[in-house]
């Protein structure tokens, strides 16, 4: 079982960047499909990015494309997510997930079997 623990969140201002980190440990990363979601209050879970084993093939939500970006450092068990251009519905708690099976790629939350606890990130206006 992976366990999964983010950082990185705070409050920025709109423009402002923020890097998240998701430090993954008791399995074996390299094998598993990475991806952030994001939850905002009174609205469901949804999906923002989502990585490859070897990282080198990624996808995104349209609300974030060409803004933020995924990468991870299999040496590290370590994934990002890089926010650049921050606007206030941005605002949520983001968490990382590990899709453990089957292909890397997915945007639902049901196939992500582990999740770490979140972090908040508030982007003022």
């Amino acid at each position: 079982q992976v366990q999964l623990v983010e950082s990185g969140g705070g409050l920025v201002q709109a423009g402002d960047s923020l890097r998240l980190s998701c430090a993954a440990s008791g399995g074996t990363f390299s094998r598993y499909g990475m991806g952030w979601f994001r939850q905002a209050p009174g609205k469901e879970r949804e999906f923002v990015a989502v990585i490859s084993w070897s990282g080198g093939s990624t996808y995104y939500a349209d609300s974030v494309k060409g803004r933020f970006t995924i990468s991870r450092d299999n040496a590290e068990n370590t994934v990002y997510l890089q926010m650049n251009s921050l606007k206030p519905e941005d605002t949520a708690v983001y968490y990382c997930a590990a899709k453990v099976s089957g292909s890397w790629y997915s945007r639902t939350r049901a196939e992500f079997g582990s999740w770490g606890q979140g972090t908040q990130v508030t982007v003022s206006s």
